[in-house]
């Protein structure tokens, strides 16, 4: 049974799906407020969205750059003591994207290997007979090696005398003005390649009516690659004078913003400059920008010497970034797609004046509510079992029914034979112990309840001829028989069975041994016995009682036997569930035992 209705389940899902479809009913409020407002909230996200669309480029595809840098630094400068070009005061940097200016130095000449006294320091002073001198040690930040001596390094101070370029560097701080502060009148020319390999488009920042003779000027030229020290320096609000003392570092930035589109081409540079380093950290952490080099020589008796410089200088750092955008038509539909649902917004805000329950509720917004908002049950569908006295089968019918249950079609299923207490029609001695016949009178006259009308029409779906009533209700339009042929109220076995009061009276006190038969409502009980005895001789069993119906003719002989005071009866109650648990319901065997057929 549950492969079956598994099987049913899987069929009515893929009918479902690909044979349904299902779309959204408006509801027209006819409200000129309503409508402005709804419009003016869609007009201005149509707006917003207008403005994302052309100010962002979002009908483009983008794409990062690719760069190489090269640059050329130009000047000369003169100070007291010599000419400096540019051989002097750049170095070759292992990045190409980076230039280095000397502006300030301590020269400290000819040096040789030998033994001096080291440069004056807590961790260097030292006296007769101490032991801060230890042959060896290094000291950090120091010069050299200890020898373990303690020499004059002048006349009021000693300090350890150390294996090293003699004699070392004395001075510890650079000289103001800054040796080079003239450089800021050099100049550097910049060289940017760039590459775009999504489109395929390749430039550089220098054009081709390029005149050497132009100076970069952010107004008056501001795609000039030449660029004045000075000019970089103050654009990032600092003093080319303050900076060249002790040095530092400045960032120049090249943004490529192109927009390759046909018909609106740009893809020319924007440069800015920043500095990057902290020029207020501690001196613990090297503030600033400085280093050292030796210039090495041997004198005219073979003796190897240097020049120790420490410089300090303004380091350039090149920064390219930017993308490329160009017309996609995918990438247009995109974003339309995506900013569609912004419109939503119009409807939420308008449904959420309209009808939240969170604003004061008016006459207005309650008529708006009810207008918009309906409650609608789930579909239903009856599940019923049938048991013809001419068929060995049960039929489980579970659709909704168009004419009488008597001629609906069904599935065939074996008759339940599970075992309940109670369930009288399986002991071994109840046929021995229920009585043949039925000595006791009626409670009340069949006769006076209940009159066939021998000349009432026939009844369509009736093959016993035993049927009666001309309820509409189409559940109870059930004959005993699927063919015709004699009613089953009319053989002995069901006034033994059904009818009989011993045999309902011996059942009741299975259940019940103090059962008082003299009470006020035993008639109901009688009835309603016999209507669970026909189910279990019918149908096998009492678990699917509420899905069992009683044939028309059978019912009705009950009711004639057992009557209920004041002759009105609520008829065959079905039980009604949605199409998604019935067959839920079928396989798990929710079929608990509930007694409906109160009538």
């Amino acid at each position: 049974m549950a492969s079956c209705f598994s099987r049913l389940n899987l069929r009515r899902a893929v009918q479902s799906y690909f044979c349904e479809y299902g779309t959204n009913k408006d509801v027209n409020f006819r409200s000129p407020c309503l409508g402005l407002l709804n419009r003016a909230i869609q007009a201005v996200v149509a707006i917003g969205v207008c403005i994302m669309l052309v100010k962002d480029k979002r009908y483009q595809a983008k794409d990062s750059v690719i760069s190489s840098v090269h640059t050329k630094v130009k000047g000369v400068v003169q100070t007291d003591s010599r000419i400096w070009d540019t051989a002097e005061y750049t170095l070759p940097q292992q990045e190409s994207s980076v230039f280095l200016v000397i502006t300030n130095v301590i020269t400290t000449e000819n040096q040789t290997q030998g033994v001096c006294p080291e440069y004056p320091s807590p961790q260097t002073i030292c006296s007769t007979g101490s032991k801060v001198c230890k042959k060896g040690h290094i000291v950090p930040r120091s010069n050299g090696i200890q020898t373990g001596k303690c020499i004059q390094y002048n006349a009021t101070i000693k300090t350890c005398e150390i294996s090293a370029w003699c004699p070392v560097e004395s001075e510890r701080h650079a000289p103001v003005p800054a040796i080079l502060s003239s450089a800021e009148n050099f100049t550097v020319l910049i060289k940017n390649n760039i590459h775009f390999p999504a489109f395929n488009y390749t430039t550089r920042n220098i054009l081709p009516q390029f005149n050497v003779s132009c100076m970069f000027n952010k107004i008056m030229n501001p795609e000039c690659p030449i660029f004045r020290l000075g000019d970089i320096v103050e654009a990032t609000g600092e003093s080319f004078s303050e900076m060249a003392v002790e040095g530092g570092i400045i960032g120049i930035q090249i943004n490529w913003d192109c927009n390759l589109d046909k018909w609106s081409f740009h893809c020319r540079p924007k440069y800015s400059f920043r500095r990057l380093d902290d020029k207020k950290a501690s001196e613990a952490v090297h503030p600033f920008y400085n280093f050292r080099f030796a210039k090495h020589f041997k004198r005219a008796d073979g003796t190897e010497a240097r020049t120790l410089i420490k410089a300090y200088g303004i380091r350039f750092e090149v920064l390219v970034f930017g993308t490329a955008g160009k017309f996609d038509i995918s990438e247009l539909v995109t974003f339309i797609g995506s900013t569609l649902s912004y419109f939503v917004l119009a409807t939420l805000i308008t449904d959420c004046l309209l009808v939240s329950r969170c604003c004061k509720i008016t006459p207005t917004r309650e008529f708006y509510h009810l207008k918009k908002r309906k409650s609608v049950d789930g579909p239903q569908c009856d599940m019923l079992y049938t048991s013809f006295v001419d068929e060995d089968h049960i039929t489980f019918v579970d659709k909704k029914l168009s004419g009488s249950l008597q001629n609906a079609q069904g599935k065939q299923l074996q008759k339940h034979t599970r075992s309940i207490s109670g369930d009288v029609t399986n002991l071994p001695a109840a046929s021995s112990s229920v009585p043949h016949s039925d000595h006791d009178l009626p409670l009340v006259s069949s006769s006076e309840q209940f009159t066939l009308m021998e000349d009432a029409e026939p009844l369509s779906w009736c093959h016993c001829g035993k049927c009666c009533g001309t309820s509409s209700n189409k559940e109870e339009q059930l004959c005993c028989r699927r063919s015709p042929g004699p009613c089953i109220t009319s053989t002995d076995l069901f006034e033994q069975l059904i009818l009989s009061r011993s045999t309902l009276e011996f059942i009741l006190s299975y259940n019940d041994p103090f059962l008082n038969t003299e009470c006020e409502h035993i008639t109901d009980k009688f009835r309603h016995c016999a209507y669970s005895q026909y189910i279990r001789w019918r149908f096998g069993s009492d678990v699917l009682t509420q899905y069992c119906v009683i044939p028309n003719c059978c019912r009705w002989a009950i009711r004639a036997k057992y009557p209920k005071a004041g002759g009105t009866y609520s008829g065959f109650i079905p039980t009604r569930c949605l199409k998604s648990f019935v067959d839920l319901c079928c396989i798990c065997k929710l079929c608990t035992k509930k007694n409906l057929h109160n009538y």
